[in-house]
């Protein structure tokens, strides 16, 4: 092997690495807390920067045992047997890898603990035990729901009304109309990102038995479903600044409509071509991260 070979090589270990590690995917646990503090700031003016440090610390090492974990578990059905950044198959050591998400766990769980005992209230504690547990419930047998195609409604109510109101919570120790308002938003967002990661691996799911929404729908009516999803989602900012369960500055999310624009499009003329519609997911990550750093921005304005 050459050089040049080597270097390629190199290159390809460290692209299925950075895939495998997917750093994109670490918002959904930035911002669901973010975004339950900001509203919290909003309603109360109350900030305490060692819960929110703490707090996003705990939520980046539970996605990273929900990562780590969902890898071990799909594993085992065979379902990944093509994908080349699984952690399993670039290791071949799923009992590592087990053990070590099961660290990230402890250590997350450690964190919100800590959080609770500084309140001398275990609520905030309670909501993200429940929270991993449906996150479990995902991929962990003997549940395995996403094989149902479920995915996408734990994935709502995880990251949407769980999480965030695990955040409002820890910085109030009560909850509000505005929360469960933003909440919404953000669990919608974080669906999607989920519900567009599957329409590249039709194949693979079905070999699996695994049917996920877009193996049920068939990709092109699961684009326009997409289609669906969005607009409510722009549907909900609207009706939230109008009916005041939100501030109308908060209509500033509405800037990121092109974001929008680009991914249902995108997906509209790839929907059945695996290679090109595999983007989608980061099209997707795109629209959540902008659409949710607009709202935050817009709470703490």
């Amino acid at each position: 092997m050459n050089i040049d070979q080597v270097q390629d090589s190199q290159k390809d270990n460290y692209q299925l690495w950075l895939a495998a590690i997917k750093l994109p995917i670490y918002s959904v646990a930035v911002i669901p807390i973010s975004a339950g503090t900001a509203v919290a700031f909003a309603d109360t003016d109350k900030f305490s920067l060692p819960i929110y440090f703490t707090f996003v610390v705990s939520a980046i090492l539970i996605i990273a045992w929900l990562n780590l974990s969902n890898d071990v578990f799909d594993a085992s059905t065979g379902i990944d047997v093509n994908k080349a950044h699984s952690v399993v198959n670039l290791t071949g050591k799923r009992s590592l890898i087990f053990w070590l998400s099961n660290l990230c766990l402890l250590a997350g769980f450690g964190g919100v603990a800590l959080i609770s005992w500084w309140q001398q209230d275990w609520m905030v504690f309670l909501l993200v035990l429940l929270c991993a547990a449906l996150g479990y419930t995902y991929q962990g047998p003997p549940f395995r729901l996403g094989y149902l195609g479920l995915g996408e409604i734990i994935c709502f109510f995880t990251f949407g009304p769980g999480a965030v109101s695990a955040a409002y919570y820890a910085q109030t120790q009560s909850f509000s109309t505005s929360c469960w308002a933003v909440s919404f938003l953000i669990g919608l967002g974080t669906s999607i990102i989920l519900f567009c990661s599957h329409f590249h691996q039709v194949d693979d799911d079905l070999s699996a038995g695994k049917k996920s929404p877009i193996v049920r729908l068939g990709t092109a009516r699961g684009a326009t479903f997409l289609q669906f999803l969005v607009a409510s989602f722009y549907f909900a900012v609207v009706v939230f600044a109008v009916f005041r369960f939100l501030p109308f500055q908060n209509l500033i999310v509405l800037a990121s409509v092109p974001f929008a624009f680009k991914l249902v499009n995108h997906v509209s003329i790839f929907h059945d071509q695996p290679q090109k519609v595999s983007s989608s997911k980061f099209l997707a990550v795109n629209l959540y991260l902008v659409s949710s750093l607009l709202l935050i921005a817009s709470l703490v304005s």
